[in-house]
């Protein structure tokens, strides 16, 4: 049964690529639309020929491959301290008390309004972008992390402790196994809000990547170009997004959510 609503999900999803495509195709035919927008297949043709030839000093792939890495770089520093301080705060009231403010004045701020900042601190360098990755992502993993824990039911956690189990072993045996779930949820949403963050830091401040694609797409007002960029930064997000689901489906079995 699962498997046929896997290939039914994959039928309509292509039907739906598809229509979306026809109509791209139909409008950009259009006189007053097709200013507006290139031919599709213009751009996939530019696609494919910019994984061979470059675009300024690197081709696609390449541009991809400086995106990927400032992702990488950041969103593993977010998944260290935000899994860590949801931990804190959930668990520890110390912790509640201390972090708790910050977080949440911190959790207001759009991670976009932290580009200028950045770049003040740290310049135009990759400090800046894995900081902007970092804040992006670890502020989501941190509240998913606090979620987790206080959805642990109490009353795992109160037989436990009848029975004499010590804190620390409530913990790890658990209140840690019941949250995981929870915090892969945060680390998908998180590793999402960690792409968009760095295509929108390399639109301000950067010489490549899949976001400065699109940047001088625009300065030389070329739409190809400029669709190129905005249809690879999609594929990628879509690619990351069934990455994290299939780790979810190999480390959290028990319980997956729904596709």
């Amino acid at each position: 049964m699962k498997k046929k609503i896997n290939l039914a999900q994959i039928f309509w999803g292509s039907v739906g690529i598809l229509f979306i495509l026809v109509v791209w195709f139909i409008a950009s035919q259009q006189e007053t639309l097709g200013k507006l927008m290139p031919n599709p297949l213009d751009v996939f043709s530019y696609i494919f020929v910019s994984f061979v030839e470059p675009i300024g000093k690197y081709t696609i792939g390449v541009n991809i491959l400086y995106s990927m890495s400032r992702v990488m770089v950041g969103y593993l520093l977010a998944c260290v301290v935000g899994i860590t301080l949801g931990f804190l705060v959930g668990w520890f009231k110390v912790g509640e008390a201390i972090i708790k403010p910050f977080y949440l004045l911190l959790k207001s701020i759009p991670s976009i309004s932290w580009i200028p900042l950045a770049i003040m601190w740290f310049g135009i360098g990759e400090e800046s972008k894995y900081f902007i990755i970092f804040i992006a992502a670890m502020l989501i993993i941190m509240t998913n992390a606090i979620d987790g824990v206080a959805d642990v039911n109490q009353d795992y956690i109160g037989v436990a402790r009848m029975l004499g189990t010590s804190e620390k072993q409530i913990f790890f045996k658990v209140v840690f196994p019941s949250a995981v779930p929870q915090i892969f949820n945060g680390l998908q949403v998180g590793l999402s809000a960690a792409w968009a963050s760095v295509v929108a830091a390399e639109m301000v401040a950067s010489s490549e990547g899949a976001g400065w694609l699109i940047l001088m797409g625009q300065n030389s007002v070329n739409m190809v170009q400029i669709f190129a960029g905005i249809i690879i930064i999609g594929v990628m997000g879509l690619v990351l997004a069934l990455v994290m689901r299939w780790a979810e489906a190999k480390l959290c079995a028990w319980n997956i959510r729904g596709a």
